[in-house]
């Protein structure tokens, strides 16, 4: 049966496990599903972090610091799970860590984990094959990034394949908060409506009211991460769930 995440319209929270320590990213990914975000984006700390800007870069190079692995961010997405039964988890990570513990090993696991997906940024559709059929034995949502500069061939195949719902990149290049929602997002929409009916959430730059608002207008869900993790950084872990749950209201409102 194929997995779907209840969007329309919603929230995908990022946030990288271990930072600033995996007993706060616990309370802050529950802080943020009471707040209101559907989708919890649980990302694996990784060393070389090609697609993401500067504050998640930090973050994970943090996380990496304190020795958190691939083994921690799962015990984490249990936790989750058990905490909160009615959010979506999506793994998010590189292929990197995944492919040392092996692609088989890694979608049992997680699906073990109480994970409902997984987001490889590195993950090419063309070349997922094996991938596509671990994450189908294990009955796990494997998400595809869609970029503007895709072609519509390449959009079919990412439409095709994706489950839970489609990751449209509002802009090409990496993370990372922008005064403005680019315009391109809008179109890659568009596009993608014409070879899928699942939930599409736009992400890379959304952090705050008006851009959720806009994204509102024509997407079934915003993607906020960087301005989630710079929150993190800037405050406080004893306050950080508090100051996190209330940021995710105030996107709902």
């Amino acid at each position: 049966m194929p997995i779907e995440f209840k969007l329309k319209p919603g929230i995908v929270a990022y946030i990288t496990a271990g930072d600033p320590d995996l007993e706060t990213t616990l309370d802050i990914a529950i802080a943020a599903i009471d707040a209101g975000a559907e989708v919890i984006e649980l990302g694996v700390p990784f060393s070389d972090p090609l697609a993401d800007g500067p504050v998640i870069q930090r973050a994970s190079e943090r996380a990496v610091g304190r020795g958190v692995r691939l083994v921690d961010v799962l015990a984490i997405s249990r936790k989750i799970r058990d905490a909160r039964p009615e959010a979506g988890i999506v793994i998010f990570s590189y292929l990197n860590p995944v492919i040392r513990v092996g692609l088989r090993e890694f979608c049992r696991v997680a699906k073990q984990a109480g994970a409902d997906g997984v987001l490889l940024t590195d993950m090419i559709v063309e070349e997922a094959a094996e991938y596509l059929d671990a994450m189908k034995e294990n009955g796990l949502a494997p998400v595809f990034l869609a970029a503007p500069t895709s072609p519509d061939e390449r959009l079919k195949a990412i439409a095709e394949h994706s489950q839970g719902f489609v990751y449209a990149i509002s802009r090409v290049g990496i993370t990372g908060t922008r005064d403005a929602l680019e315009s391109d997002a809008e179109t890659l929409v568009t596009r993608l409506r014409k070879f899928t009916s699942l939930p599409i959430a736009v992400g890379f730059g959304i952090s705050n009211t008006s851009h959720v608002k806009a994204v509102g207008a024509f997407a079934e869900a915003a993607v906020v991460g960087s301005a989630i993790v710079r929150l993190i950084e800037e405050t406080p872990k004893e306050e950080a769930a508090e100051a996190v749950g209330k940021f995710i209201r105030e996107l709902r409102s």
